[in-house]
């Protein structure tokens, strides 16, 4: 016979355990401070807050010495899987608008974040959310997070139909059922949703071996909620989409030879976030834990997580992730004490293929006779600029076609549902939008992703989002002069070291660690599978060629065939990559001089405009013309 768990109790509890149970099932202080005249909420209240999804933020742009903060609220969604329907995704498009900043942003969790709304309009645009299909409940703090899944919306291949279908029940299972949530945004009015799934409900009901919390408004969490922020996916095999490995939580679908649901792989204690010189933090991937039949899976989830419910460390927020419980007790003690609370074995893991990412852009088969088309958003932000009008092209979509959305892992979006007969019209809009095909897009862009850091982000150290673009510039200008024009490998780049936009999964990451300076992280591979490790610290933003022309040479005369950039530095060992740098000579400044030409302006703008059109430096592009005029003089 199992025997129940005895959970550990900390001799001293954060502040934040404090403020959860003082919170009544997280109405308070929020019910009292939304009715106040006032632009911000208490510190009390602003921990609440975040479980209804929503962080105060002040725009550090505006700030001014000796008056108050610009202070402004960012909404995010909870929508499982990525899914948007029209109607939600038109009235987000409205209230970012009206209320908020004019831009939505995609997040790296397959949720919208709408920025800029202030406290007195708070309570009109979240209850309009609600009412408009849409939910930010639990999108935010110490609680299960949006559940991720594939984007790609696959008719015909059955592991995908289950994966998204699954992250709905998940996301059912752990949902919170606090009232608060509808009380103060709808002031009581309980908006129309569907009924759990059956198994769903059953697992609620059943207690298994102190899963559940009885008497308590909240079955699954109970008073204190969970110890820090919980991430889960389903993915498929094969397909690393979401990024599996950074989970607390995922999900392999397992289906036998006639796609046939059989059970599921389980995957536990991943997470990146991260503090800088507090080497006791860390990003870590997730471990293999056991494979668990479909009619357990639910159960199996429950245990999972009442077992960092009742063991995370709910004294140091900074070790209250469940990645460090299974540091500090080992994956077999783990599985051990969740095997206690779920009351079976986990049996051994499902064979897997390996995992590839694709970001699923451009048209495709959805499988049933109609389209899904992935549309790439640079660093998720829905904005429209100059000759870029992608806000208006997706609004004008929408309300001419009313075509359910996708959110993916990589800020893009994916429209689908589409009739054949409308994707003649469909491409038209976008490209009179200014809107990229996938395949006229910079892979360097293309793959690479950014948090939003300043001017809004609280953690933000320096610059994220906002720099990004003319980084891959920069390093897009470097790897054509180094003779590596079609070179390209995953970029992401974050303010902090929290770890939102994943940099710790990317060949070459960039976290930012002072005012223009980032730590340097390389080697992870392609795919996502493998963690990236600390180049360099404290690169200065003006000091990156220097930084990367070296590695950029030693890699170009030095790798295997078909061997990718994060492969090549993990292979050869960062040693070796710092050797090589402090030796070398630039070869591109090498035999060259410097002289300082003058050309009228009309001729300055034709040369910068080749130049951006076939995607090379205008010196290189100089010299070019420059030796073939020459040479007609021979």
């Amino acid at each position: 016979m199992v025997k129940t768990p005895t959970p550990f109790s900390a001799p001293k509890v954060s502040k934040v355990e404090g403020i959860k149970e003082r919170s009544n099932a997280l109405r308070e202080p929020v019910a009292t401070e939304i009715l106040q005249d006032t632009t911000h909420f208490s510190e009390d209240g602003i921990q609440i807050l975040k479980f209804h999804g929503s962080y105060q933020q002040d725009n550090r742009d505006n700030r001014i010495k000796g008056q108050e903060k610009d202070y402004q609220f960012m909404l995010r969604t909870r929508n499982p899987g990525g899914y948007i329907p029209a109607q939600l995704y038109l009235v987000l498009d409205q209230l970012s608008e009206e209320y908020g900043n004019h831009t939505l942003r995609a997040t790296t969790r397959q949720g919208f974040q709408l920025h800029g709304v202030l406290k007195q309009n708070l309570k009109l645009v979240l209850g309009t959310i609600i009412r408009n299909m849409g939910s930010t409940l639990g999108a935010c703090g110490d609680l299960n997070r949006n559940v991720m899944a594939p984007p790609a919306p696959f008719k015909d291949r059955p592991e995908y139909v289950y994966a998204r279908e699954y992250a709905h029940h998940l996301a059912e299972l752990l949902t919170p059922h606090t009232g608060a949530y509808y009380e103060i945004w709808l002031d009581g009015e309980k908006a129309i949703t569907a009924e759990p799934h059956p198994d769903v409900a059953a697992a609620l009901s059943k207690n298994g071996n102190g899963t559940i919390v009885h008497d308590s408004e909240e079955p699954i969490y109970g008073t204190h909620y969970m110890p820090r922020k919980f991430k889960c996916a389903i993915a498929v095999p094969g397909d690393n989409s979401v990024d599996l490995f950074s989970q607390d939580v995922s999900l392999v679908v397992i289906t036998d030879e006639n796609g046939l649901l059989q059970g599921f792989n389980v995957f536990a204690g991943g997470g990146l976030g991260r503090t800088h010189n507090k080497e006791e933090t860390f990003a870590r991937l997730a471990d293999p834990i056991g494979y668990v039949d479909k009619a357990d899976v639910f159960d199996a989830v429950k245990a999972i997580v009442a077992t960092q419910r009742d063991y995370g460390d709910r004294g140091d927020r900074r070790h209250a992730r469940m990645k460090y419980l299974l540091h500090d007790w080992g994956v077999d003690r783990f599985r051990r004490t969740v095997e206690e609370y779920f009351g079976k074995s986990f049996e051994p893991m499902k064979p897997l293929p390996e995992f590839k990412y694709n970001d699923f852009l451009g048209w495709h088969e959805q499988g049933d006779g109609k389209l899904f088309l992935g549309i790439s958003v640079q660093n998720g932000r829905i904005y429209d600029n100059g000759s870029l009008k992608l806000k208006t092209a997706l609004r004008e979509i929408e309300q001419q076609f009313a075509l359910p959305m996708r959110v993916t892992p990589h800020q893009n979006v994916i429209l689908y549902e589409i009739d054949p007969a409308h994707q003649a019209d469909i491409q038209a809009i976008l490209d009179r939008s200014g809107i990229k095909l996938e395949n006229a897009i910079d892979p360097l862009v293309r793959y690479s992703m950014a948090c939003p850091a300043l001017p809004t982000c609280g953690l933000a150290i320096t610059e994220s989002e906002r720099a990004l673009p003319g980084i891959l510039d920069r390093i897009r200008t470097l790897l054509n002069k180094m003779g590596l024009k079609n070179e390209h490998f995953v970029i992401r780049m974050t303010g902090c070291p929290n770890g939102c936009a994943r940099p710790y999964l990317a060949e070459l990451g960039l976290v930012g660690q002072a005012p223009d300076s980032y730590q340097v992280w390389l080697g992870a591979d392609p795919n996502q599978t493998r963690l990236a490790e600390v180049y360099v610290n404290n690169l200065k933003g003006g000091e990156l060629e220097a930084a990367l022309e070296p590695l950029f040479f030693y890699f170009k005369n030095h790798r295997t065939k078909g061997e990718s950039f994060g492969d090549f530095c993990h292979r050869v060992g960062f040693d070796a990559l710092r050797e090589f740098a402090a030796t070398y000579k630039s070869v591109v400044s090498k035999n060259r001089s410097r002289y300082r030409l003058g050309v009228e302006d009309g001729l300055y703008q034709r040369l910068k405009a080749t130049a951006t059109t076939k995607g090379v430096p205008m010196t290189e592009l100089v010299e070019e013309a420059l030796e073939a005029y020459l040479k007609t003089l021979e």
